[in-house]
């Protein structure tokens, strides 16, 4: 049985940081791209950030360019998401997703129906 199991988030100020992270068993992240994505309150879920395995390849939308990292450990078998300068818009529940050896480029054409495997989210909270 596969799952993804998500840790970290909670509550930040503006400008503060947050890092989550998502462990998946029953699959190797070397295998998957890995893909982060959010749902703010009131609005559509969204691609935040993507690693592929297939080329390497990372994938930020245009409002976490230059403040979010993702970063694979294969050792590990987690993918992590290093959330830095929050803003208020950054609130969300933030959900990581698994997808059997696509592009960054082509998860973000499909959207959320292209991934195989979801975990249960984790909240991050930013405000003063």
């Amino acid at each position: 049985q596969v799952q993804l199991v998500e840790s970290g988030g909670g509550s930040a100020q503006p400008g503060g940081s947050v890092r989550i992270s998502c462990a998946p068993s029953g699959i190797k992240v070397d295998h998957y791209a890995i893909v982060y994505f959010r749902r703010a309150p009131g609005k559509q879920r969204e691609v935040v950030a993507c690693i592929s395995p297939i080329d390497g390849g990372i994938y930020y939308s245009e409002s976490t360019k230059g403040r979010f990292t993702i970063d694979k450990n294969s050792a590990n078998n987690t993918v992590s998401l290093q959330m830095n300068n929050l803003k208020s818009e950054d609130t969300a529940v933030y959900y990581c997703a698994a997808d059997l050896w696509n592009l960054c480029s082509r998860i973000v054409e499909q959207g959320e129906h292209a991934m195989d495997y979801w975990g249960e989210g984790t909240l991050v909270t930013v405000s003063a």
